[in-house]
């Protein structure tokens, strides 16, 4: 676990500047501020308050939706309102920014290198690794296509895009949630598998049935966020003679099952994608500890290396869902709390919606900081994974008609080969392994 305290300290360096800038923010007044929350409200934080919270103002259906007028009218207003709207200062959105585009930049390089390492090094060419792949896939979907327009919408005052990209923006969010949460459960299930079958030496390459599997991940979590685009829509909110136009999560639905999918969509997003790979990971960890335990004084000698790689890959598998579980934590909690402890008839509320505000944008941008992290986390957990990227990183425009082996555990320069067929470290492994098996 050592090795994830450079990322934790990441995580934290880049965190604690939007405390900062949350906790730094006071009541203005509207014109000397900035727009009311609804206005500003990325779709991470599920409208952490609903439009009748601010006296005075009417929410009204966005022209373009082909909804009735009435089904998206908002509940009723709290009898009991907010002296003054929390609002959001200017310091903090720049902060918010520039934490945003740091994460874009290490994203965007980290997973795109990842990617090239996976695809272009055949000794990297496996199970677990085409699972990593389909990780950085995802993250790289929602870094390119959401994290930019969460910041544009976040600095604009009002939602400068249709009612589609409304619609896709929750769509593609949950997508990429979805693949990182069902990959990391595959991942678990992959580690078991491969220490519980410790004769079963792997090759090189990538197996049908575990490229069938990706596309199935890919497939149902495709599906899973199509509610996501069914319920958001551009919401017209009427405040102190001004009309902002929101994208949020409509208060009525069009039909009983996206009601349904309203009221329980708390307890859904915290249960399948945060507890359910949670769950798998424990589950399967301690399946797999009690079988190395078991099988640890019949191994032969010659497969110790062996298992101290699959030991190693599943060091790094733990450590992926650990930082999940770190960045996704606050933003599923503050959720949790808003939907058991928020009382909107209570006169004292104005203080826990402070504090639910600085949750919530605390844990967008940890949820933001899981898209950029893996990578980073792969080069310190895993010395080969290590190598891969010092080697891309350095040598990104030379040699381009040459391949890429990393080094071994022990850190030996791997062999470069002009013709393009890599002799990996596994396959030798593997050579070396039958040896000794047949004498």
């Amino acid at each position: 676990m050592g090795s994830l305290l450079p990322c934790l300290l990441l995580a934290s360096c880049m965190t604690s500047l939007l405390v900062l800038g949350v906790s730094s923010q006071t009541i203005h007044s509207f014109r000397d501020s900035t727009i009311p929350l609804e206005v500003v409200d990325q779709e991470k934080a599920y409208s952490l308050i609903q439009p009748g919270i601010f006296p005075g103002s009417r929410a009204t259906a966005n022209q373009s939706s082909d909804l009735p007028r009435d089904v998206l009218t908002p509940a009723p207003q709290p009898s009991v309102m907010c002296s003054k709207p929390t609002e959001i200062r200017h310091a903090f959105k720049y902060i918010n920014t520039f934490v945003s585009c740091t994460i874009f930049m290490v994203g965007i390089i980290g997973n795109s290198t990842l990617l090239r390492i996976i695809y272009k090094n055949k000794c990297m060419r496996n199970g677990p690794n085409v699972l990593i792949a389909s990780l950085a896939l995802g993250d790289l979907l929602y870094i390119l296509i959401a994290l930019p327009i969460n910041v544009y919408k976040l600095l604009a005052e009002d939602w400068p895009f249709g009612v589609q990209v409304c619609k896709l923006m929750p769509f593609v969010q949950k997508a990429s949630v979805g693949i990182t949460v069902l990959s990391l459960c595959a991942l678990s299930i992959d580690r078991y598998r491969a220490v519980a079958s410790w004769s079963r030496i792997q090759g090189i390459g990538i197996p049908m049935w575990k490229a069938v599997e990706v596309s199935l991940i890919w497939v149902v979590a495709i599906i899973l966020a199509i509610p996501e685009a069914i319920a958001f829509d551009l919401v017209e909110l009427n405040y102190r003679e001004r009309v902002h136009r929101v994208c949020m999560l409509t208060p009525q639905q069009m039909s009983g099952f996206m009601m349904f999918y309203k009221d329980v969509k708390d307890w859904w997003l915290f249960g399948f994608y945060f507890c359910l790979p949670l769950a798998c990971t424990g589950v399967f960890y301690s399946l797999m500890s009690c079988e190395m335990l078991c099988k640890r004084n019949g191994m032969r000698i010659a497969l110790n290396d062996h298992m101290k790689r699959r030991r190693e890959v599943a060091k790094t598998v733990f450590c992926l869902v650990v930082i999940f579980a770190l960045c996704w934590l606050p933003l599923h909690l503050s959720r949790i709390l808003k939907k058991t402890i928020y009382n909107p008839q209570d006169v004292d509320r104005c203080e826990l919606l402070s504090f639910l505000l600085v949750m919530d944008y605390f844990g967008i941008n940890m949820a933001s900081l899981n898209s950029c992290i893996n990578p980073v986390a792969l080069y310190f957990v895993s010395r080969k994974f290590k190598n891969c990227f010092q080697s891309c990183l350095c040598c990104w425009c030379q040699r381009p008609a040459l391949g890429m082996v990393p080094t071994d555990d022990k850190g030996s320069v791997g062999k470069w080969k002009a013709n393009g067929q890599e002799l990996g470290l596994e396959r030798s492994s593997s050579h070396l392994s039958n040896k000794y098996s047949s004498s």
